[in-house]
């Protein structure tokens, strides 16, 4: 290891570091502005200055600019010199020079990475008298806030934005101190991560917007550790309340998986938690069809009643927790438990799920696919179904140039010269799906088909890695040779990745990922298999294994079960609504545990009304098989519970805790038996103390309740969780275990900045380690073939194969119901080849009516050359859209 000699201490450090990362690791205090450990450094700012030393002779030494010099072994610096601190403060006043004196009012005050760098460097007083410099504001959208005049052109948001996240109308314009970083024109932000400008400016130019509409200070947010619900990669976040209702979600760091980025939708998808349909009491309709409020005590005699004179059937839901699931599985019994996955759902989440325990390789983490150095993406649209791995992927085509500079002598992580020296050089990156994705521009090689086509090609794709592997039967020599090519750089690669899953409703898709997978990890190839599910808790709602929802309204329906409990769930989302119409119609009782009003709800007898992420404790699966654990940020209202407890209470009469919960599911179902250990349980303390949710600068408390009473309110205990509602308690330093940490707060580092004091290593994982616990791990492969190709697609005439196609913004319905994520949801269409719309006469934006098992959808028409013929894509999620694919459909022009 290295060794460096720091103001006369002698440190040892990690390989291939700068000496601005390496300094940060050993604790001391360096400003900087525009280096980010995930972007690298240009050397932009000028801020990180420190006096490096040739040797132990030399006692001039020079100044440098520590985030461009390379931490070799033996270097000398000095942090505390007194040229290179006055080289320092001078830095801060020039950038200061045109910062607007905002502070008191700025959105960005007291969680400011220019305020902590400015009081780091000791400037305290303005000597500029002249002009500023002002520029004019854009609007940008629903998710920021745009204020140009506190820049101090650190260039981090265009190098995240551009180079990192891929977006196109962000830039960098004009020159000099008028350098402006904007659009060319005014509107929304069209990166699916333009949210993280917020945490990555280091001032308030790009604030949260939604924030903004009733803000409060940062040190006044009471914050929770908790897991993002959109999807299935299971991002870390950290959600921010105050006054009862949640102000913003924050990313929480997790070295494994999301690192210091959210997707747009994990960020501001939280408004659905005071949505104005939510629900605030339990409901009971009568005989006569009319809805009344309850007590609590009145609705669990109910539901204890309605399970009692009649067969009960529970349905659960993938997006609600493993605790909510496994209570609803014990009062209907094991038997009568539903998943709440539709069938062509659970099909393809049981396969990746077998593949994931018994397959060809270990599930890799985002950190592990962003060092891949050759990608397939096999029929999915990474960006709409897991936009985190998305992101991952786009740093896996910059592994071949980063590869580059290093053979030159060159250290990666001078990013300025990744981009100049290789400016053309790209990790084989090949993406096969049914139309056109946001990844393509990355792709060395782009091919669109009907999913058993891709499949298909995928076959031959492995048979050309492992040539002793039986040819696929008819493929033409143009689809030939694509395998080929693609089999070759995988082959070639010494970490290849095959990334694939339910996007395409595609059983075949998935196993074909899975055989090019054996394919190369029977070449002894290090590779990676990365199949997406689509929601927070597929894969732990098929651990603990169930029937379909079809299955479940079946039982209703032939009278085998008379009282139909649903859990977190909207069947109409699930379903043909015939089929969940004539099952309602059905059952003797229908119960509904949900937070928010939905089509389900609204036929409810009994409706019981849950905690969301904010209010309730629970544990979630994600892609990989990691359980891990949220928790409330705050109690819920009186009349407000938990899912889980509700149905546990209507079972036992009592009030449950959250750790015996997870010790009977554990030992219900023993391919969960590890999720004892991703979190630490209530009784966790240090030194004696619970976690306080709430910053040591929290302030308020005791007038915010004045307006109802004087006298200060008990604050709410929490059994459930080693955490307090309070500041009381530890707040501060790094011994808090990851699964359990808020917030990053260090004495100095205000900012989100202050992850790197609670990391091992700078960009590596927390100390003590990351949260969660990996619950799968492949049992390695012999390289058989895994599955078997489908025939080809052919056209029907008169029919087309419907395709899901899938939208960041409005494809996952909570989300959907966030006001500032809801501008963003495209409105519902359907999709079809330019050829197939002429044949049919329909014109771009015509109205069609599209016929699904007797069933007329009217949408709008979209010409999508990308897709195949013969097939049509039809978003999934949106309203008026066919819930279940795939399937085929019929088409007919609607005439006004």
């Amino acid at each position: 290891m290295p060794t460096i000699h720091v103001d006369g201490q002698t440190h040892e450090i990690g390989e291939g570091k700068n000496l601005l990362e390496a300094c940060l690791e050993l604790g001391y205090d360096l400003p900087y502005f525009c280096w980010h450990p995930a972007l690298g450094s240009v050397g932009a700012c000028r801020q990180c200055a420190v006096r490096l030393y040739k040797d132990e002779d030399d006692d001039q030494g020079m100044l440098a600019m520590s985030c461009m010099s390379p931490a070799t072994d033996g270097v000398r610096l000095s942090i505390a010199d007194a040229e290179a601190s006055d080289m320092r403060g001078r830095v801060v006043e020039w950038l200061m020079a045109n910062h607007p004196h905002d502070c008191p009012v700025c959105e960005e005050g007291g969680e400011c990475h220019l305020q902590d760098m400015t009081v780091m460097t000791g400037h305290t007083y303005r000597r500029f008298r002249f002009r500023k410099r002002t520029h004019r504001n854009q609007y940008l959208g629903p998710f920021i806030n745009h204020e140009m005049n506190r820049c101090i052109a650190c260039y981090r948001c265009v190098r995240f934005y551009q180079e990192y996240a891929g977006g196109l109308d962000l830039a960098a314009q004009a020159m000099h101190h008028h350098v402006y970083f904007g659009r060319h024109e005014e509107g929304t932000l069209e990166n699916e991560f333009s949210g993280n400008l917020v945490e990555v400016c280091p001032t308030g130019v790009f604030t949260d917007k939604p924030l903004s509409d009733s803000y409060t200070r940062k040190w006044d947010l009471r914050a929770a550790p908790s897991i993002c619900l959109h999807c299935g990669v299971g991002c870390n976040t950290s959600p921010g309340e105050r006054y009862g209702r949640v102000k913003r979600v924050q990313n929480r760091y997790h070295h494994d998986i999301n690192g210091y980025f959210l997707c747009d939708r994990g960020r501001f998808g939280h408004g659905f938690v005071y949505d104005a349909a939510r629900l605030d009491a339990p409901r009971l309709v009568d005989g006569e069809g009319t809805p009344r409020t309850i007590g609590a005590d009145e609705a669990l005699e109910r539901l204890r009643a309605m399970v009692a004179e009649a067969p009960a059937v529970g349905i659960g839901s993938p997006r609600a927790s493993l605790e909510t699931n496994h209570a609803l599985r014990q009062l209907v019994g094991a038997e009568n438990f539903s998943t709440g996955m539709s069938a062509a759902d659970q099909r393809l989440v049981a396969r990746i799920l077998q593949i994931a325990q018994h397959g060809p390789v270990r599930v890799p983490t985002l950190t592990e696919m962003e060092q891949a150095d050759a990608v397939l993406v096999l029929g999915e649209d990474v960006t709409n179904t897991a936009p985190r791995i998305a992101l991952a992927l786009r740093q896996a085509a910059r592994t071949q140039a980063k590869a580059g500079v290093e053979s030159l002598g060159v250290q990666a992580w001078k990013d300025k010269a990744v981009h100049e020296t290789m400016p053309w050089t790209r990790t084989p990156f090949h993406l096969l799906s049914p139309t056109a994705t946001r990844l393509d521009d990355v792709a060395t090689g782009v091919r669109h088909g009907a999913p058993d086509d891709l499949a298909r090609l995928g076959y031959a794709v492995a048979q050309g890695i492992a040539p002793s592997r039986p040819e696929v039967a008819g493929l033409d020599r143009e689809a030939r040779a694509w395998a080929e090519a693609i089999a070759q750089d995988l082959r070639d690669a010494q970490r290849p990745l095959i990334v694939s899953g339910c996007g395409a409703a595609s059983g075949a898709v998935i196993e074909a990922a899975a055989d090019v997978a054996a394919a190369l990890a029977g070449e002894g190839k290090k590779v990676g298999l990365c199949l997406t599910v689509p929601e927070a808790n597929s894969l732990g709602t098929a651990l603990m294994g169930g029937l379909d929802v079809e299955s479940a309204l079946e039982r209703v329906e032939r009278g085998q079960a008379e009282t139909l409990i649903v859990a977190e769930n909207d069947l109409y989302r699930r379903c043909e609504p015939e089929r969940v119409d004539a099952a309602l119609a059905q059952a003797r009782h229908v119960v509904c545990v949900d937070a928010l009003e939905h089509a389900t709800v609204a036929q409810a007898e009994l409706t019981l009304p849950a905690g969301t992420f904010a209010e309730a404790d629970g544990t979630v699966v994600n892609y990989e098989g990691r359980a891990q654990r949220f928790f409330q940020v705050y109690p819920p209202e009186a009349d407000i519970r938990e899912a889980w407890r509700w149905l546990e209470q209507a079972r036992t009469g009592v009030s449950p805790r959250l750790d015996d919960l997870i010790a009977s599911l554990a030992e219900a179902v023993p391919a969960l038996a590890g999720i004892t250990e991703a979190a630490p349980d209530a009784d966790y303390r240090i030194a004696g103390m619970k976690i306080a949710r709430e910053p040591h600068r929290y302030s308020g408390r005791t007038a915010m309740h004045a307006h109802v009473d004087v006298s200060e309110p008990k604050p709410a205990s929490d059994p459930d969780s080693p955490l307090s509602f309070t500041m009381e308690g530890y707040n501060t330093g790094t011994r808090r275990a990851a699964a359990i940490t808020p917030f990053f707060w260090a004495p100095r580092w205000n900012s989100p900045q202050a992850v790197g004091k609670f990391q091992a290593e700078i960009n590596g994982e927390l100390v003590g380690g990351d949260s969660g616990v990996r619950l799968l791990a492949g049992a390695g492969h012999d390289g058989s073939t895994v599955g078997a190709p489908p025939p080809a697609f052919e056209a029907v005439e008169g029919r087309w194969l419907l395709v899901p196609l899938h939208h960041i913004f409005g494809s996952e319905d909570l989300s959907a119901r966030s006001p500032p994520v809801a501008e963003r949801v495209p409105p519902p269409y359907v999709a079809l080849h330019p050829g197939d719309a002429e044949r049919l006469g329909l014109g771009e934006g015509a109205e069609a009516g599209l016929i699904v098992d007797r069933r007329e959808y009217r949408l709008p028409v979209r010409r999508d050359a990308e897709l195949a013929v013969g097939t049509a894509g039809v978003p999934r999620g949106l309203p008026g859209a066919p819930p279940v694919l795939p399937a085929y459909g019929t088409f007919r022009e609607v005439r006004s």
